[in-house]
C-alpha cells in the first residue's frame, strides 16, 4: 500500500503539467542515428531536453567495444557510474541492496576488471586493486566504453574486460545546464542531488567546468538465522538445530561532492589539453545488531525482568573520508614524421576511517556483564604517476604503425592501528538500558594506546616500465591491428609489524602481451569481430604482505606470499553485430579464458596457531581455470512497427567457468550464471512527454574460500520514469527505483578446519537477508 500512494503521488506531480509541447518540438525527430559522428560541441538543450531516444551507439574501432552515450542513462538519473552500468550487458555486482560499486565484467571478480578514466587508471582503497564505480558521479559522464578485449596500446590488467569512464570536455558541450532535485528513501528521509556543468569558449581553447553534489542514503533491514553443528553426513545447507537470531539495522549516510574540468586548444598541428576530476566521500556507516535465543522473540536481555531472549547487543560506527583526484594532460603533435602523442598523469586517493565496534554479552554468568570495544584507525595514501608516449607513422596506403613506451610509479602507505577497552558496565547504564533505546555506542569507552595490527603497517612501491608496437589498417571491408606490448612490473614491500629480517621483500615479473583485433563488414548492416589477446591479473595487495594472520581462515592461518606472480589468460571474443535501421544494433557475442597460475590458497604443511588441525595457508600460483559465455544485447525503435518513438533495450550474458581449489572443481567466486536486462521507453511527443521502465535480475552466485562458503542471490530490480518537457530548456522527471524491494539473500556455511569443511562438519550455517526499500526521484534539469 506504502509502494503503490508513492508511486501515485510520483506520477500526479508530473501529470499535472502535461500540456502540449510547443509546436516546434513536435517536428524533432524521434529517433538519433547513432553512427553519426559530429565534430561540433553539443548544445546544452539538446542535452537536458533530449526529445529523442537514445541508443547503443556502434563502434568503429578494430576491436570489440561497446559505447553508451550517457544520455542512454539518463532518463533513469542514475546516481553513479556503477548504477548507470547496471544497464549494460555482463556486468554484475555482489554489492548491497541500493549500491553499485564493484563492477564484475563477465561476473568475475573486480579485480579482473580494469576500470579506466579517460582511459587512465585510477588507483582505490581496495586490495585487490579495483576501483569502486560508486566514486564517480553518473552526472560527469560523456558515455562509458566496453572493451571486451585487449590492445598492446593499453595496460594488460583486463582479464575480464576493461570499462573506459569518459568525463564530459570542452569540446562536447556548448552551453552550460543545472540539475537540481532530491530522493526520498523508505523511511523518509529526504536527500539532495545538485549538480551544474558549463562548456564553451575561453580565449583560444575549449573549457568545461562541472561540479555535483550528491546526497548518499541507504536504510538497511538485515536479520540471520544462525544454526549449529550439522546433523553427520549432511552435504549442503542442511541443518535444523537453531542457534540464535540476528537483527540489524546498517545506515549508510553520507554526501559525495565531485568537481571535473578539461581546457583544451586545437592548433594546426598540435592540439593540448588538460584536465583533472575531483570526488570526495564523508560518509558514515552505523550498525545496530541485536541477538536473540529465540527465533521471533523480542524480549530483554538474558536474565533480565522483561524476559530472558536477547543474548548481545553490538553497535558499530564507522566515519568514512574518502579523497579521490586525478590530474592529466595531453599534446598531440602532427609533423612531417607522422603523429606523436605524450600522456602524463597523476592520480592520488586518501582515506581515513574511524570505526569503533562495542558489544556487551548477556549470555554470561557475570554480574554486571561486561562489554567489549574497540576502535580501529585506518590510513591509507595511494599515489601513481604515469608517463606514456605514443608515435604513429604512415607506412602506405591506409596501413600504420604505432610504437610507444608507459612509464607507473605507484606508491601505497597503509597504516592499520587498534586499540581494546574493557570494563563493567556502569549502574546509570544498567537501570536505565532498554534493548530498542540507546545502545552500546553510548558508552563512551575509553581505549587503551593504538597499536598497528598485524599485516597493517606497510608501504608497497611498484614501478611499470612497458614498451609497445602495434600495425594497424583499414580496407573497404576489413579493420583490423595486431601488436605487442611488453610489461616489466618491479615491486617493493616493507611490512613494518612483522620481524625485520622478513619484512622487506622485492620482486621483478616480465610478460609479453600480444593481442590482435579484426572488424569484417559483411554488409552495410551487418559485421563480424574477432579478437585474441594475452591478458593479466596482479596479485592482491593483502596476498603480497609477508605478515602472518592468525585465525583470519576458520581457524587455520593466513601467510602472505611476496613471491607471487601475476596470473595470466589467453582469450578469444568472437561476435556478430546487425545495424537495425537508422538507429537500432542487435549483437552477439563469445567470450572465451584460459587462465594459468591462478592464485589459490595452499595448504603449507605447518600447524596452526590454533593446535592440531589446524593448518599455515599461503596464496600461491597453484591453479588453472577457464571461463567462458555467450552475451546478446539489442537496442533499438519500434519502427519496423510503426512505432518510432518506442524504444526497446535488452541485454542477456549466459556465464560459466570452471576452476580446481583445495576441494574440487566450481565456479570462479561470485559468478552468476546469467544476468539479463530488460526496457522501454515511450516518447509521447505531441506532449512534450516520456515514460519508461527497467527490469533487471541476475542469477546467484556462490563462493568458496578455505573455512567458508556463500551462496549470495538477489531478487528483481524495477525502475520506472516519468517526465515532462518544457519548450527547449527545462525537463522535470520522476524515477522510481527498488520498486519490487529486491532483498539480497545469502546463506553462509562455516568451518574450523579445512578436513571440517571436505567432510561437511559445519562450525556454523547462516541464513542472512539484507533489504532496503524503494527509492523516489524528483529532478529538473534546466539549461543556460
Amino acid at each position: 500500500m506504502r509502494l503503490s500512494s508513492s508511486l501515485l503521488l510520483s506520477a500526479a506531480a508530473l501529470a499535472v503539467p502535461l500540456s502540449p509541447a510547443p509546436a516546434q518540438e513536435a517536428e524533432v525527430s524521434g529517433s538519433v542515428d547513432p553512427t553519426e559522428n559530429s565534430d561540433d560541441p553539443e548544445s546544452a538543450n539538446d542535452i537536458v531536453v533530449l526529445g529523442v531516444i537514445v541508443y547503443r551507439n556502434r563502434s568503429d574501432a578494430a576491436e570489440p567495444v561497446l559505447t553508451y552515450d550517457s544520455e542512454y542513462f539518463q532518463r533513469f538519473e542514475p546516481l553513479t557510474a556503477g548504477d548507470a552500468l547496471k544497464r549494460v550487458p555482463s556486468v554484475t555486482f555482489l554489492s548491497d541492496v541500493l549500491e553499485s560499486d564493484g563492477a564484475r565484467l563477465r561476473g568475475l571478480d573486480p579485480g579482473y576488471t580494469q576500470i579506466l578514466i579517460n582511459g587512465e587508471k585510477v588507483p582505490g582503497s581496495n586490495v585487490d586493486r579495483s576501483f569502486f564505480l560508486d566514486r564517480i558521479p553518473a552526472e560527469l559522464l560523456d558515455r562509458v566504453e566496453i572493451v571486451r578485449s585487449a590492445s598492446a596500446r593499453r595496460s594488460g590488467d583486463a582479464m575480464a574486460g576493461t570499462l573506459n569512464i569518459v568525463l564530459r570536455d570542452g569540446y562536447k558541450l556548448d552551453g552550460g545546464y543545472a540539475r537540481v532535485g532530491g530522493l526520498r528513501f523508505d523511511d523518509g528521509k529526504l536527500k539532495p542531488s545538485l549538480g551544474a556543468v558549463w562548456g564553451g569558449q575561453v580565449g583560444p581553447g575549449r573549457m568545461l567546468l562541472g561540479g555535483n553534489i550528491q546526497g548518499r542514503y541507504n536504510p538497511k533491514k538485515k536479520s540471520s538465522f544462525r544454526f549449529g553443528d550439522s546433523p553427520e553426513n549432511n552435504t549442503d545447507y542442511a541443518t535444523d538445530e537453531f542457534d540464535n537470531r540476528e537483527d540489524q539495522d546498517d545506515t549508510r549516510n553520507g554526501t559525495d561532492y565531485a568537481l571535473n574540468a578539461t581546457y583544451g586548444i586545437e592548433g594546426s598541428n598540435t592540439d593540448v589539453e588538460v584536465g583533472g576530476f575531483y570526488v570526495r566521500t564523508d560518509r558514515t556507516e552505523s550498525e545496530r545488531s541485536r541477538e536473540y535465543s529465540d527465533p521471533t522473540a523480542l524480549t530483554g536481555p538474558v536474565g533480565g525482568t522483561v524476559g530472558g531472549d536477547l543474548l548481545t547487543d553490538n553497535s558499530q560506527f564507522e566515519d568514512i573520508d574518502q579523497h579521490n583526484y586525478s590530474l592529466t594532460g595531453k599534446a598531440k603533435h602532427r609533423w612531417a614524421a607522422g603523429e606523436t602523442t605524450l600522456r602524463t598523469g597523476y592520480s592520488r586517493f586518501v582515506e581515513d576511517v574511524v570505526s569503533t565496534e562495542t558489544e556487551i554479552d548477556f549470555d554470561t554468568d557475570e554480574d554486571p556483564p561486561a562489554y567489549e570495544s574497540e576502535r580501529t584507525l585506518q590510513d591509507i595514501r595511494d599515489r601513481e604517476f604515469s608517463l606514456g608516449l605514443e608515435h604513429s607513422i604512415s607506412v602506405g596506403g591506409t596501413t600504420k604503425v604505432s610504437f610507444g613506451a608507459f612509464y607507473q610509479d605507484k606508491d601505497r602507505d597503509t597504516d592499520v592501528s587498534s586499540a581494546e577497552a574493557e570494563d563493567d558496565l556502569t549502574e546509570a547504564f544498567r537501570s536505565s538500558y532498554d534493548p530498542f533505546g540507546a545502545g552500546p555506542g553510548e558508552l563512551n569507552p575509553q581505549f587503551e594506546e593504538f597499536e598497528a595490527v598485524t599485516g597493517g603497517l606497510n608501504t608497497i612501491e611498484e614501478k611499470r616500465r612497458d614498451v609497445f608496437a602495434l600495425v594497424e589498417g583499414d580496407s573497404a571491408a576489413v579493420k583490423w591491428e595486431a601488436g605487442v606490448r611488453l610489461e616489466t612490473t618491479r615491486m617493493a614491500i616493507v611490512d613494518l609489524t612483522v620481524d625485520p629480517e622478513f619484512s622487506e621483500s622485492r620482486s621483478k615479473s616480465s610478460l609479453l602481451l600480444p593481442s590482435a583485433s579484426a572488424k569484417i563488414s559483411l554488409t552495410d548492416s551487418d559485421r563480424i569481430t574477432v579478437s585474441g589477446a594475452r591478458t593479466n591479473r596482479r596479485p592482491r595487495f593483502d596476498y603480497l604482505s609477508p605478515a602472518l594472520l592468525e585465525g583470519e581462515l576458520g581457524d587455520n592461518d593466513l601467510l602472505g606470499n611476496p613471491d607471487l606472480k601475476p596470473e595470466t589468460a589467453w582469450g578469444v571474443d568472437v561476435g556478430y553485430e546487425h545495424k537495425i535501421g537508422r538507429t537500432g544494433v542487435a549483437g552477439v557475442n563469445l567470450f572465451y579464458r584460459k587462465v594459468s597460475d591462478l592464485v589459490e590458497i595452499a595448504n603449507t604443511g605447518l600447524e596452526g596457531s590454533e593446535g592440531e588441525g589446524t593448518f599455515i595457508l599461503q596464496p600461491q600460483n597453484s591453479g588453472n581455470g577457464k571461463a567462458w559465455g555467450i552475451e546478446f544485447d539489442l537496442s533499438t525503435s519500434l519502427f519496423m512497427l510503426g512505432l518510432p518513438d518506442t524504444g526497446i533495450f535488452g541485454n542477456l550474458s549466459l556465464l560459466d567457468s570452471e576452476i580446481e581449489d583445495f576441494a574440487g572443481t566450481r565456479r570462479f567466486n561470485g559468478q552468476p550464471k546469467y544476468v539479463y536486462n530488460l526496457g522501454f521507453i515511450q516518447d509521447i511527443r505531441s506532449y512534450g512527454a516520456a515514460f519508461g521502465a527497467t527490469y533487471r535480475k541476475q542469477g546467484s552466485a556462490r563462493d568458496r574460500f578455505v573455512g567458508e562458503e556463500v551462496r549470495t542471490t538477489y531478487g528483481a530490480d524495477l525502475e520506472l520514469f516519468v517526465e515532462k518537457r518544457f519548450g527547449k530548456w527545462l525537463t522535470v522527471r520522476g524515477v522510481g527505483s527498488n520498486l519490487l524491494n529486491s532483498a539480497k539473500r545469502e546463506t553462509f556455511n562455516k568451518f574450523d578446519t579445512i578436513e571440517d569443511q571436505l567432510d561437511r562438519d559445519f562450525d556454523e550455517y547462516e541464513l542472512e537477508s539484507e533489504k532496503a526499500g524503494p527509492v523516489f526521484q524528483l529532478i529538473a534539469r534546466a539549461a543556460f
